[in-house]
């Protein structure tokens, strides 16, 4: 893991790559929010301009993959990163970009929010990418953090209907050469939410809580980007991916009681 740089006071930093939501509600807008409420410095690379509300995405327009190199070596020029939050990157040749860029820095670990499709159903990925994400990308990923209908899509089967596929699924995904898969328990059924970590160091690990009745977009950006800050920080991926969930539950419980 890459030492925390010191240049923010001590403060971790973390490169988000990802796109822009007009609505303020996922992307880089809730990425750089998580980040400032644990303290760390966000870096920001954007991977698309999308136009959307809270019910449905309206246009996005893609950044040149030449843009999208410069934007990244400017930022790791700027200062080190402790860890880099991947979010939608939209088609095959921003995947491209993305994992050349990053080609000369192996050791800095990488949190993969595998963003296929908005909450609303427009899709944020394109076939061509998503084969270069789990060829090029996975290898190169730390975490990879799917939902439940996107770890069916990313494996092209059926949606899982109990926790042992979800857990074969999770081996699966495992195999395209990421260090662990976590599998978001937030579509599931039952009073507990589980999540569940499958690494190649430590096996499969749960992650329980309770089940809210609540929902909010960009769950899945905050969740991501809270653990990319665990783990710029030096803690345990399981650490991290604990304290994240503890972070979304609040936000989730603050929505629940403005409702």
């Amino acid at each position: 893991m890459a030492p925390v740089d010191e240049g923010g006071g001590g403060r971790p930093a973390v490169l988000v790559i990802a796109a822009t939501d007009s609505s303020g509600g996922a992307g880089i807008a809730r990425d750089v929010q998580v980040l400032a409420d644990f303290s760390a410095d966000a870096l920001c690379v954007v991977t698309a301009v999308t136009a959307q509300s809270d019910s449905r995405v309206t246009a996005v327009h893609h950044i040149p993959p030449e843009i999208i190199r410069a934007q990244i070596a400017a930022a790791l020029e700027t200062r080190q990163v402790g860890a880099i939050k991947i979010g939608m990157l939209g088609t095959r040749a921003t995947v491209d970009a993305v994992v050349d860029s990053l080609s000369q820095i192996l050791s800095v670990p990488i949190v993969l929010d595998p963003v296929l499709v908005s909450s609303s159903g427009g899709v944020l990925l394109d076939a061509g990418g998503r084969d270069a994400m789990r060829k090029n990308l996975f290898p190169r990923a730390a975490l990879v953090t799917p939902n439940v209908p996107e770890a069916a899509a990313l494996l092209e089967t059926g949606i899982a209907n109990s926790e042992q596929v979800l857990i074969e699924q999770a081996q699966s995904l495992l195999a395209f050469g990421p260090q662990a898969v976590l599998i978001k328990g937030g579509h599931t059924g039952g009073e507990e939410a589980v999540d569940l970590l499958v690494s190649r160091d430590h096996g499969l690990q749960r992650i329980p809580s309770p089940r809210l009745r609540a929902t909010k977009r960009g769950t899945g950006c905050a969740l991501a980007s809270a653990i990319a800050e665990g783990v710029a920080s030096g803690v345990s991926l399981f650490d991290a991916c604990g304290h994240a969930k503890r972070y979304v539950l609040e936000m989730l419980s603050v929505n629940n009681r403005c409702l």
